[in-house]
């Protein structure tokens, strides 16, 4: 039987760094992962100190590396259910039916972006159509900047967006802005498009600009458009973790859930954490898990002592 201190849900950032700490913690420890990380198709990260500009896969890779090095094991696989197991811990159940049981469970299975469903703008994704200008600004500064709006933060995100460039233009719904809104875009030297969207245009690989529903074209080269995030919570709500309205686990200020002996890391529990903040979430909830071991392994000595054994 295959049995663990703590079974990691999803290899990124949170579960990897996790499982640093818990290795050199000497648990025993077991990461299983999908392998389809969200930023996969971003060529760099940044941000993240000594690591500016690596290739998400090549952090990934180094990763899994140190924590093999410390004796956790990683497993390529799909997590289809987690099992209560009374006092005992967890079940573990994959796609190909294994078992796993396990003490621990820390879940980090990330989100994942919806665009709007504009043609051609999903193709461009994380190359020329991007989410986060802390993590692309600075690659795409001085160039002709575009940003998709029609939610409430869409204008502050453009004011933001603006930083990096001085030619950003601001697409909007007709109607959609204050005027409050309006002036504080004017003041800045942001371009205001309003309209539809038909299309998002490309020429040679590249985008090129963007096609509005009165048949005008603004190029731009490049396009931020702040997404949706969804979390990958289907496992956690399969196992009775309490989710908010907006279909968020709630956790404490450690990443447990209000199921005990389950705790979440990275962009299942924070839709704003970056690779960098993914890392510090799972190393936090690792050294919290640890804990809740230690305290776990001392009533089961306590126990043994008195009983003889």
């Amino acid at each position: 039987m295959n049995e663990y201190d703590v079974v990691i849900v999803g290899g990124g950032a949170a579960g990897l760094s996790a499982a640093l700490v818990l290795t050199r913690a000497r648990r025993k420890v077991l990461v299983i992962d999908a392998g389809a990380p969200r930023n996969a198709p971003a060529k760099h990260m940044h941000g993240f100190l000594s690591r500016d500009g690596l290739p998400p896969e090549q952090l990934l890779s180094l990763g899994r590396d140190e924590v093999e090095g410390y004796g956790g094991k990683i497993l390529e696989g799909v997590v289809t259910d987690l099992v209560t197991a009374g006092n005992s811990g967890f079940w573990v159940l994959l796609s190909d039916g294994k078992r796993i049981s396990t003490r621990r469970l820390l879940v980090a299975t990330g989100l994942r972006d919806e665009l709007p469903n504009i043609p051609g703008l999903a193709d461009r994704w994380a190359r020329d159509v991007l989410h986060c200008p802390y993590c692309h600004g600075y690659e795409v500064r001085d160039q002709q900047l575009g940003v998709l709006g029609g939610s409430p933060e869409t204008v502050r995100y453009a004011q933001i967006v603006r930083q990096w460039a001085k030619d950003v233009v601001l697409f909007v719904p007709t109607g959609f802005l204050t005027p409050l809104q309006r002036s504080e875009l004017l003041a800045r030297a942001i371009g205001i498009i309003e309209g539809g969207i038909t299309r998002i245009l490309t020429e040679d690989d590249h985008l090129r600009g963007v096609e509005l529903d009165d048949g005008k074209t603004v190029l731009r080269d490049v396009l931020f458009v702040p997404p949706r995030f969804v979390p990958n919570n289907d496992l956690l709500a399969g196992l009775g973790c309490e989710i908010d309205e907006t279909g968020w686990a709630l956790k404490d200020d450690t990443g447990q859930t209000s199921v005990p002996g389950v705790w979440i890391a990275g962009n299942v529990a924070n839709p704003r954490a970056q690779v960098i903040t993914a890392a510090g979430e799972g190393s936090a909830a690792a050294m919290a898990i640890n804990a809740d071991l230690v305290d776990q392994d001392v009533k089961n000595a306590v126990t043994a002592f008195n009983l003889g054994f």
